[in-house]
């Protein structure tokens, strides 16, 4: 089994080839992507500095509200086509070309809304991890993003404690229980089964709970 300096290991790795790398991790609703990315991404910056390792979220390319209200999505936020897919796999690109500082957007989860030029990451960014639910997704737009990134994790967990963990995120936020529980089962879960299909498709698989720093 992986343990957390396995994965800062091949993390490293990738620093050290030519050019910007993106290692890509995915998983289901509630899975520990961020997380397990944000223990990576200060441990690697730790070894090689700030500047040299980038974040960037999935969740920054969340279409704002009010674009799925007027589209009709609100009620599913969360599932595959309320992101703008195209940007995420444009920005990608831009990252890999290391022309020019390029600015991805950030997620305020306080608000639940992407934050314009969020994120900076340098053209001397070594190594850039990214993290969301649809990155081995076999759609059109999810392909072209998938192509720019060089391996892709799966973070697996058990579906109890996963649940548990959205039911209580969704309460944080300042949903009642029951509309945290009705949430999950209407949206997120049907999301999770679709991504848990992705698996397959995965460089590694990993366990969100076993690779954290402090559970080895």
């Amino acid at each position: 089994m992986c343990i957390f300096d396995d994965l800062l290991a091949r993390v490293l790795a990738r620093a050290a080839d030519p050019g910007t790398s993106v290692i890509g991790i995915t998983g289901p609703p509630g899975a520990g992507k961020s997380t397990l990315t944000e223990a990576l991404v200060a441990a690697a910056r730790d070894r090689l500095g700030a500047g040299a390792v980038a974040h960037v979220p999935m969740d920054g390319f969340h279409l704002a509200d009010v674009e799925l209200r007027r589209l009709g999505r609100l009620h599913r936020k969360g599932a595959p086509d309320t992101f703008d897919v195209a940007g995420f796999a444009a920005l990608l690109r831009r990252v890999r070309a290391r022309d020019e500082v390029v600015y991805a957007p950030g997620f305020e989860r306080d608000t639940e809304q992407p934050v314009a030029g969020a994120i900076p990451v340098f053209p001397e960014a070594a190594v850039v991890l990214t993290e969301g639910n649809y990155l081995l997704l076999e759609e059109l737009g999810w392909l072209a993003a998938a192509a720019e990134i060089d391996e892709i994790w799966y973070c697996a967990i058990q579906d109890d404690v996963r649940v548990a963990r959205l039911v209580a995120r969704h309460m944080a936020f300042g949903k009642s229980a029951d509309a945290a529980r009705r949430w999950v089962a209407e949206v997120d879960e049907p999301n999770a089964r679709l991504v848990a299909g992705t698996a397959v498709r995965a460089d590694l698989v990993v366990s969100a709970t076993a690779v954290m720093p402090n559970s080895h």
